[in-house]
């Protein structure tokens, strides 16, 4: 695959990020997108939630909010996509403007607020491509202003049910006021237990998914592990954008609020990520997200208990040819390493011997 990206990038870091994102999704949309020809190899397959996974290299939530690219995003070699977050009414989000970079430290801030077209132009769209192959996911939220937070997710959930292979939701963006808490022990059970009513009132079985976000005391990540144990969901995803602003951050940047992401993410996120591994006892499969750039940086995820890994910020500085290369050091990493297969190397940084 001929990568075009290192031409388009100038143009697109001159540009203001949001309108660049949009411009990328518009070249997206023509459908003129070069694809990987080379088949996955074996060793990075992966059967996780019920779902066989040609590699374990997923795009995260926020890139495709409006299920507008599933497929041109998978055409570029990820084993997975996550479109959304979607709420049931459209809403404009935050005031503009609301996305940063920070080139010095390969981050991103945003403060989006869960911008999306709505639940109906979601679903139209997921529709559309009912039947195609790849492994899509819809990652979904409420509206800013809907005062029982549940009723939008059970909302969303029974309508998408039928057209996502997986359904994540999300309490954990740090851009929609009151959202994180959620994440406290008796409303995070509470939701759960009526997202999962909605998912069986639907007749399917899409592997449910909660997401959550890396700034947890350890009486929340107990919490979150009991309540995910006993709801009976089928897994995690660790983690979400961070407010912390690690000195890498440059001042002027760092007073922008919202949630940071990118490479200075990728060891608070990991450490998260390890943490829940051990207090679930690799009892449920484990999403990790935050930071990755590398295939370095994968395996470590994997190795912290992750069976898959999501990215995002990542190629907004290194473009799409960053999914083929990641794939390739991964797989290099776990052959040197002595396994045949990803899922023998998930959660190898809490083995002894």
């Amino acid at each position: 695959m001929v990568d075009f990206y290192p031409l388009a990038r100038p143009i697109l870091m001159a540009m203001d990020a949001e309108q660049a994102h949009n411009l990328t999704i518009a070249a997206l949309k023509t459908g003129l997108v070069p694809g990987g020809s080379r088949r996955d190899p074996d060793i990075l397959a992966t059967r996780v939630f019920g779902l066989d996974f040609s590699n374990p290299i997923g795009l995260a939530a926020g890139f495709d909010k409006n299920a507008e690219v599933p497929d041109a995003m998978l055409k570029l070699g990820f084993g997975f996509t996550e479109c959304g977050t979607v709420t049931p009414r459209p809403q404009d989000g935050n005031p503009k403007p609301r996305l940063f970079r920070v080139p010095t430290a390969q981050a991103v801030i945003n403060r989006f607020g869960f911008n999306n077209q709505g639940l109906d132009e979601y679903a139209r769209r997921l529709l559309a491509r009912a039947g195609r192959p790849g492994i899509v996911g819809a990652n979904v939220g409420k509206n800013k202003d809907t005062v029982d937070a549940a009723s939008d997710y059970t909302t969303c959930i029974r309508r998408v049910a039928h057209l996502a292979r997986y359904l994540v939701v999300n309490v954990s963006s740090p851009n929609t006021p009151g959202l994180r808490t959620l994440q406290s022990r008796d409303a995070l059970a509470d939701l759960l237990g009526q997202c999962l009513a909605a998912r069986a009132e639907t007749g399917v079985k899409p592997p449910l998914l909660l997401k959550v976000a890396p700034d947890l005391t350890d009486e929340d990540k107990g919490d979150i592990a009991a309540v995910v144990l006993e709801s009976g969901i089928d897994g995690l995803i660790v983690s979400n954008t961070t407010l912390a602003r690690p000195a890498a951050i440059p001042p002027a940047l760092a007073a922008e609020a919202g949630g940071l992401s990118g490479r200075p993410l990728l060891e608070p996120s990991t450490k998260v990520l390890g943490e829940f591994y051990q207090l679930l006892a690799g009892k449920l499969p484990l999403v990790g997200v935050g930071g990755v750039s590398s295939g370095a940086d994968a395996y470590a995820k994997i190795r912290a208990g992750a069976s898959l890994v999501q990215l995002y910020s990542a190629l907004a500085y290194q473009g799409p040819g960053l999914v083929g290369r990641i794939k390739a050091e991964l797989a290099q990493r776990l052959a040197e390493d002595g396994y045949v297969r990803v899922a023998d190397a998930v959660g190898a940084a809490h083995r002894k011997g």
